[in-house]
């Protein structure tokens, strides 16, 4: 094949790969989009967030239907087809990434389908069905990702030992499930697999489950998961396992004693590692950490001149959206504008029931930092919208600065926590205050006034709620 030229190419065609693909071609660049996978959409849209939250959605209904008895509503035990619900899944991975497809066509970006390989930095080759394809370009965009991590110890080459992709495919409804663990992926994944029927128990070495958010925030979820697994386990350690016929063999540790169990399925997930590998990165001047990340700059360029780097292959939050935000900042930079990743409130969302959902600087970050903070609650108790669905067990937190009244964070713990913190990122972005908050008007009766009446806890006159009487300033 001929060599083809071209000004920005985007090696990955996930969120952070395809929006700097279509942003550099909405300003004027020549763009060829690399994408190994046939369906673009990368990690989160086909083994990552996109279905594993249509699984969260469809499984509400069964854990809804368990919840309805005392309304006057009962319902007579549901069968589950597997082959239709992994179609139905399947089905919105498909509309999703011809979507995208048929949005590159539109904005005159190029696909080529094969593994990208650098051959020096400003040479990239592309193994494609067809054979060799080589791209010539002034600058390039390394969005590849990264995958799910799986301990040499626990890597048997048995397919019953799952990492999240695997767990999304939903095989089979294993009666027994060990999630290794308890970090946002293992904890949807095991809400999936709870609702489908399987006995589910939860390892997690760390003291505490979910531990990025604040324990109070945390509380909730962990209250719904114990009522709905058999067992979350902290401070566990699996030191071993083997296969054990059609089972698994897991020897754990856990509160001084050794516990040797069976189980059907074991979910690992105990993190992701970046996908920088056999990339020909050693032929750029591309530098890589300890643990294989890409090093950058605050404006996403690599210690190569002509290469940038993304998502979660730079390191970093591993979220999409925060891919995305950097795909902007390194096409700013390519068309010579000046663009920078500083003071970027990235907010996180664990699609859990119930959700949760912070933004900004936590409770924990503040004391760990020594940053003076006020905090203001709103319990869902005092929501009539929470009542009327009866989901009382959230939590709206204010992370207030005492000075300026700032607000620095916001958690939120609940139904729909994910839908409610896009707020709460503006208010923080915009450097808003707890006066401003409480002076907006939200509308009744909703979830999202319990930020404005958390704020009006703050002052001490919400409405719904007794708080603290502020002194005047």
């Amino acid at each position: 094949m001929d060599p083809i030229n071209t000004e920005v190419v985007v090696i990955g065609a996930g969120p952070g790969g395809y929006a700097a693909a279509f942003y550099a071609a909405d300003l004027g660049k020549k763009v060829i989009l690399v994408e190994r996978e046939k369906r673009l959409g990368g990690v989160c849209l086909n083994c990552g967030c996109i279905p594993s939250k249509a699984l969260l959605h469809a499984t509400h209904f069964l854990a809804e239907m368990g919840e309805s008895a005392h309304r006057g509503i009962t319902y007579t035990k549901p069968a589950i087809e597997l082959d239709k619900l992994r179609a139905w899944k399947e089905s919105i991975l498909t509309k999703l990434g011809g979507g995208i497809a048929q949005l590159s066509k539109m904005r005159n970006v190029q696909v080529v389908t094969g593994r990208g390989y650098f051959e020096d930095s400003n040479t990239l080759r592309v193994e494609t069905e067809q054979g060799n394809q080589f791209i010539k370009y002034e600058k390039a965009i390394l969005a590849v990702g990264s995958k799910p991590s799986m301990p040499k110890a626990f890597d048997l080459g048995n397919p019953r030992i799952m990492t999240s992709t695997g767990a999304l495919e939903i095989e089979e409804v294993p009666a027994k499930l060990l999630v290794i663990g308890g970090g946002y992926i293992g904890m949807e994944l095991g809400t999936v697999y709870a609702r489908l029927g399987s006995e589910v128990v939860v390892a997690e070495a760390l003291p505490a489950v979910l531990a990025g958010a604040d324990a109070d925030l945390a509380r909730p979820v962990v209250a719904a998961a114990k009522k709905a697994f058999k067992e979350i386990r902290t401070g566990a350690k699996v030191m071993s396992m083997a296969t054990a016929g059609k089972q698994i063999k897991v020897v754990i540790e856990h509160e001084g004693k050794k516990l040797e169990e069976l189980y059907d399925r074991v979910l690992v997930s105990v993190g992701r590692s970046p996908a920088g590998d056999d990339l020909g990165l050693e032929n750029t001047k591309i530098e890589r950490d300890d643990k294989g990340f890409v090093a950058v700059n605050p404006h996403q360029q690599t210690s190569d001149p002509s290469i940038y780097a993304i998502g979660d292959i730079a390191g970093g939050i591993m979220l999409a959206h925060k891919a995305h935000k950097e795909a902007r900042i390194a096409v700013e930079n390519i068309c010579g504008q000046t663009a920078v990743f500083g003071n970027v409130v990235i907010p996180a969302v664990v699609f859990t029931d119930p959700e949760l959902a912070w933004a900004g600087l936590t409770e924990a970050e503040a004391k760990a930092r020594n940053i003076t903070v006020e905090i203001a609650k709103f319990p869902w108790a005092a929501s009539g919208r929470a009542l009327s669905f009866d989901r009382t067990d959230g939590l709206t937190k204010l992370i207030i600065e005492p000075e300026t009244e700032r607000i620095l964070g916001v958690g939120i713990v609940g139904h729909n926590a994910g839908e409610l913190i896009a707020e709460a990122t503006v208010l923080i972005e915009m450097g808003a205050t707890a006066k401003d908050l409480a002076l907006t008007v939200h509308p009744h009766p909703t979830l999202s006034e319990t930020l404005m009446e958390a704020a009006e806890m703050f002052y001490g006159h919400a409405t719904h709620a007794i708080g603290k009487k502020k002194a005047a300033h």
